[in-house]
Parts: C-alpha cells; structure tokens; sequence
C-alpha cells in the first residue's frame, strides 16, 4: 500500500518520524514536504496530497498542521476526498469505520507522537461499514446547478 503524507512546519518533526515507523511496517511513503520546519503555508502541501489520492498515485493518505483544521478544510475542497481530523483512537477508527476517510488528518501541536502512531494504526486498520454509511457519503458533494 502507498500512503502519501504531508504536514506544515507545525507537524515536520512527527512527518517524519511517522515515515519511518510506517516504512518499518512495510507500507510505501510518498512524502509531499514540507521539509524543514520553516513557516510555511498548509495549501502548498496539501492539495498535492489530495491530487495524489484522487488520481490513484497514494492509496490514502496522512496530513498533519498545528491544530489539524487548516488541513482538513483544504483537502476536502477536492471532490473525492473525505479527510477525517482525528485526536484520539476512537475517533480514528471512526472516520474509517463510518466516513471512509481516505486521508487522516492529525492536530501535531495537541497529541503526542505515541498518539499519532496509535491513531495512524487504528485507522489503517479500521474498515468502512458501508450500508447507511454510504448512503450519507454519496450526499457529501456539492450538487451542480
């Protein structure tokens, strides 16, 4: 499985250390930066990120920034997106098991790295539920006019 994975300047420093521990357990990284811990400006990172996922050249995909949102709200500007913004175990196997998440975003300054790999393994390992799931998904893009 390939996971694509960025972060801003606020999430580097676990980026990183995740892209080992996930290589570690065999899984193939794609990293989309950033690549220093210099301020830098989320988008830049994030809508490569998404056009690797909806294009098929990462199977899902893992963003960090500070608190998570800034992330989040840019990827899920991309029609086949569903980023899921995850804090704790539970709601990381939640945004699989009912949003079919394909990229999980994570608050870097606001969990500990042992809480990103316990999320990030929940996830991985969580699968969709489909039935009423998919019903709401399918509702989630914005109609054309």
């Amino acid at each position: 499985m390939k996971i694509g994975i960025c972060s801003d300047h606020a999430g580097f420093e676990y980026k990183g250390r995740l892209m080992e521990y996930l290589e570690n357990k065999g899984y193939e990284i794609k990293d989309f930066g950033t690549y220093s811990e210099e301020s830098m400006d989320y988008p830049d990172v994030a809508h490569p990120l998404a056009d690797a996922v909806e294009n098929g050249d990462a199977d899902l995909g893992i963003a960090m920034c500070g608190t998570g949102n800034g992330m989040a709200m840019t990827l899920n500007k991309h029609r086949n997106i569903r980023a899921g913004l995850a804090w704790n175990t539970e709601i990381g196997a939640l945004v699989k098991q009912h949003n079919n998440a394909n990229i999980l975003v994570m608050p870097a300054r606001f969990i500990s790295f042992d809480e990103v790999m316990r999320i990030t393994d929940t996830w991985l390992n969580s699968e969709f539920e489909g039935g009423r799931h998919q019903k709401r998904i399918d509702k989630i893009p914005v109609r054309q006019a």
